[in-house]
């Protein structure tokens, strides 16, 4: 019972980090669109209404519905996934974290009807599509997720 209180936690942290950088920004930044740190690194604010690389962002508005439950499905799969597989640390911790950034995600989609992107990375005139914490988090729990496989696999 111990392990499932630890990536339940882990989750919840993850979501809330997510949520408290959100709002940060979406304070500080204020009417800025661009905040530029470096020659490679921005802060952006902005609204995506669809999913990864604003993916069915202009669908007309039935895609929040949409990608929520498709999220809230993926929040009560991995919550049964680590209930049955608490000890198994690695496997859980990828977990834990595509957990935490679902649903730092669907809280956005839910309160907002948008989710708040605000990091960019570009190379010149390249730009990777802005994201925030719960997508890093979502990126490195299936990283892990996939080490995990490969590791089970020898």
């Amino acid at each position: 019972m111990r392990n499932l209180f630890r990536w339940i936690v882990l989750a919840a942290a993850v979501a809330l980090l997510d949520q408290v950088s959100k709002r940060f920004i979406v304070e500080w930044m204020g009417p800025l669109p661009l905040y530029r740190v470096n020659d490679f690194f921005d802060l952006v604010l902005a609204h995506n209404q669809g999913a990864a690389f604003s993916f069915l962002a202009d669908a007309g508005g039935w895609q929040r519905g949409f990608f929520s439950a498709i999220a809230l499905a993926a929040v009560l799969f991995i919550g049964i996934l680590i209930f049955r597989h608490p000890s198994q640390a690695r496997f859980c911790f990828g977990l834990s974290l595509v957990m935490g950034g679902a649903l730092g995600n669907l809280i956005d989609r839910v309160r907002w009807g948008t989710v708040t992107d605000f990091i960019q990375w570009h190379v010149g005139h390249h730009y990777w599509p802005a994201f925030n914490l719960a997508d890093s988090a979502i990126t490195v729990g299936v990283a892990v997720l996939l080490w995990d496989g490969l590791k089970a696999r020898k």
